[in-house]
């Protein structure tokens, strides 16, 4: 990372904290480096680099992409101030099973997971094919809300190849006791939150950074990183040979291979992501 004494702080993407320098480039500095601040990391396990935050002082950040340094600050573009405040909307709209919208959400990802095959009921043992807990799935969305049935309609419709492979739990050797697909789904939802850090007056961290920027892109950056997000879930768990008592490391690992991509030098889209490319 490289520290320019302007009004904003100049990163290479996921640098070594020795790599850290002034901008005199005289000397090497530790992390303690002003403006920066060394997130606490579990990340080893998952075979990842230091992960940064912003220091609240902070009012913008350079990132050094491809020799050219790209501003992001906390005051938000008109666009951008819109669309977050959407994606916020979203994200606090909880699931109601009264409501006639959500009833009809609920049906449409059925018929999107199942063409064909009718649904008896909105409360029906049929939902435990797709991975829910119980015959209700309204249940399972209370930790994140609608946004999450949204999520899985979006990817459902969007990559549908994709989508029913990791239903079917198709590809790879696969685990005597395999994560439910549904609540797995709503799980990926309630990381990719926590990993953005959305709610938050000011951006703490450069992936939330890069992620606005994204998201003044294209206003459903969230819902293809959600598809992106289950993906490469779905691969680590292979890779690691995983099995249901180990699901929370493997989204752990899941949210650093997430960071990583985000923050790498030739993405500036979710679609530039390396991990994008397991979609179909």
């Amino acid at each position: 990372m490289r520290v320019v004494r302007i009004s904003c702080v100049g990163a290479r993407h996921l640098s070594p904290p020795s790599s850290v320098r002034g901008c005199d480039a005289h000397s090497d500095v530790s992390a303690s480096t002003p403006g920066l601040i060394n997130a606490d990391a579990d990340e080893a396990s998952c075979g990842g680099t230091p992960s940064w935050r912003i220091k609240k002082s902070l009012t913008c950040v350079c990132f050094n992409r491809k020799s050219a340094y790209e501003r992001i600050c906390s005051n938000l573009t008109p666009l951008q101030e819109e669309r977050l405040k959407r994606l916020r909307k979203r994200m606090k709209n909880y699931f109601d099973a009264s409501r006639p919208d959500h009833q009809d959400a609920l049906r449409a990802l059925w018929s999107a997971t199942y063409p064909g095959e009718k649904l008896q009921a909105l409360i029906s043992d049929q939902w435990k094919d797709m991975g829910w807990q119980g015959r209700d799935p309204s249940t399972d969305f209370r930790g994140a809300g609608f946004i999450s049935l949204e999520n899985l309609l979006f990817f459902a419709k969007t990559f549908s190849t994709s989508f029913q492979r990791l239903l079917k739990k198709q590809g790879g050797k696969r685990a005597a006791w395999e994560y439910p697909f549904a609540v797995a789904g709503v799980n990926i939802t309630f990381m990719i939150m926590q990993m953005l850090d959305l709610e938050a007056s000011k951006p703490r961290t450069f992936v939330r950074s890069v992620f606005l920027q994204m998201l003044s892109e294209n206003e459903w950056a969230f819902d293809l990183l959600y598809c992106v997000a289950f993906a490469v879930m779905d691969k680590q768990w292979l890779d690691k040979n995983a099995t249901y008592m180990e699901f929370n490391d493997v989204l752990r690992c899941t949210r650093v291979q997430l960071e990583r991509e985000l923050m790498m030098d030739d993405v500036f889209r979710i679609e530039d992501m390396p991990s994008f490319s397991l979609l179909s």
